[in-house]
């Protein structure tokens, strides 16, 4: 409970504080006097001063938060050499994350500031403000104990964005959901997948951050071929499809690096496996890689390699009676394509 103090026996004009009180006394010797020109006079300016002194920390903690938010906002990305074409998207990335941690500064100085300035000002209004201290310390406590999760939200979001994890537009695995961030919170991170559906991530449950899209990303295909067919022949093929498509101007701000060839990569029952990859530009390994497999098909085709793929063959089945063989058969004669492959 708020306590004020007995001003019978505390006088304002006996404070070596209260300039105005004592000047009041001492002009007119009146006790009522004194005592209202300092509820009237001495308390408000000085609450007026405070308030003022409190905006004016506000105003120069902001401008100070605005100076490092725009320094870091300007400043260099790890992990972001050979990435001169994606320039504008690293940088709007850094601005992003430095608007978010200076909004969040902003808002935590200034609960701070007004928060010291309104127990300042009851102190100066007379109240005793230890009691006030200890109530707002057990309630304190007693909402980190009750409110852990989301404290723990709150927490992981301020170090999600403090360390750059991912941004609006990336392209992250959360473990449960994957899709492209569409927004970003200190308490949740809304994703919509692929199918459409967007996603509620509380930022205390993530565990780990799958990102696909920072800074720059890869294509990795793995070909598979027949065992009959030249190895050498096929490597050569494939940098040259990747090559060719690395130099096409159209593809120029997609792939970033001269693509590379791996090698075998496993044997499977069907033929061998043959990886190659390129190193493109975030969130262009898709459509690099949709490009790379009908290129890699046409120049195939063109040179007769073939692609291996599974079938099934079903051993002792009964022939078809004549009759169901018959009804197979169209008006011309010729069996339909879709029997027929079924048939097989």
């Amino acid at each position: 409970m708020l306590v004020t103090a007995d001003a019978t026996e505390n006088p304002c004009w006996a404070d070596s504080d209260n300039t105005i009180c004592r000047l009041v006394h001492r002009w007119t010797d009146n006790d009522t006097l004194a005592e209202l020109s300092d509820l009237l006079l001495a308390k408000p300016l000085a609450i007026l001063v405070l308030v003022l002194a409190g905006v004016a920390a506000r105003w120069l903690v902001n401008r100070l938060i605005d100076r490092i938010t725009r320094t870091a906002a300007a400043g260099t990305v790890p992990g972001a050499r050979a990435a001169e074409a994606i320039t504008p998207i690293l940088h709007e990335r850094r601005e992003q994350r430095a608007r978010s941690m200076g909004s969040l500064l902003k808002n935590i100085s200034t609960i701070v500031i007004f928060t010291v300035v309104a127990f300042m000002v009851i102190a100066t209004m007379g109240y005793n403000i230890g009691p006030l201290l200890a109530s707002a310390g057990i309630l304190g406590v007693a909402l980190g104990f009750g409110a852990q999760s989301l404290v723990k939200d709150f927490i992981s979001g301020i170090f999600m964005i403090l360390e750059d994890q991912y941004g609006v537009g990336d392209v992250v695995d959360l473990g449960d959901a994957t899709g492209t961030v569409e927004a970003v919170s200190m308490r949740v991170t809304r994703l919509r997948d692929v199918n459409g559906t967007v996603w509620y991530v509380r930022n205390g449950e993530i565990l780990r951050v799958g990102n696909q899209s920072q800074n720059w990303a890869r294509t990795v295909l793995d070909v598979p071929v027949g065992y009959d067919v030249d190895l050498g022949e096929v490597r050569a093929t494939l940098h040259e499809v990747a090559l060719a498509l690395w130099q096409d101007p159209a593809w120029s701000g997609a792939v970033l690096e001269e693509p590379e060839v791996w090698g075998v990569e496993r044997w499977t029952p069907e033929g061998v496996v043959v990886r190659v990859v390129l190193k493109t530009a975030p969130m262009k390994q898709w459509e690099v890689a949709r490009e790379m497999r009908e290129l890699i098909k046409e120049r195939f085709d063109a040179l007769g390699i073939g692609i291996p793929y599974a079938h099934a063959a079903a051993y002792g089945a009964p022939p078809l009676p004549t009759q169901d063989r018959d009804s197979d058969r169209d008006q011309d004669g010729q069996q339909d394509p879709d029997q027929a492959s079924d048939a097989g």
